[in-house]
């Protein structure tokens, strides 16, 4: 399978910054999207930014601005930068990543998520 690994997460005061890494590991044969989501608590998980199988990006109305996503084809790494955080930022950004990988030589699809990182943005 396809494994995600995120890193970056923290504690930080508001207007601070953020910076969370994603790479993903395995058989890989192309990665057609990968981006960000986030979950606070009682709310339903949402997209915070990501790149399109096109190659384009669409972000969140909420972080427009303050968020840029950025990626290392060559390390099958995506970034999320996340300028001036406010308090409603808070909550456990989850990295997803869809495409195809080898499994014993047979091309197979891939829709994997990581474990999360927690982002917690004090006032």
């Amino acid at each position: 399978q396809v494994q995600l690994v995120e890193s970056g997460g923290g504690l930080v005061q508001a207007g601070g910054s953020l910076r969370l890494s994603c790479a993903a590991s395995g058989t890989i044969s192309r990665i057609n999207a990968m981006g960000w989501y986030r979950q606070a608590p009682g709310k339903q998980r949402e997209l915070v930014a990501g790149f399109r199988s096109s190659g384009s990006t669409n972000y969140a109305d909420s972080v427009k601005g303050r968020f840029t996503i950025s990626r290392d084809n060559a390390k099958n790494t995506v970034y999320l930068q996340m300028n001036s955080l406010k308090p409603e930022d808070t909550a456990v950004y989850y990295c997803n990543a869809e495409g195809r990988y080898y499994r014993a030589n047979i091309p197979l699809d891939f829709d994997s998520w990581g474990q999360g990182t927690q982002v917690t943005v004090s006032s």
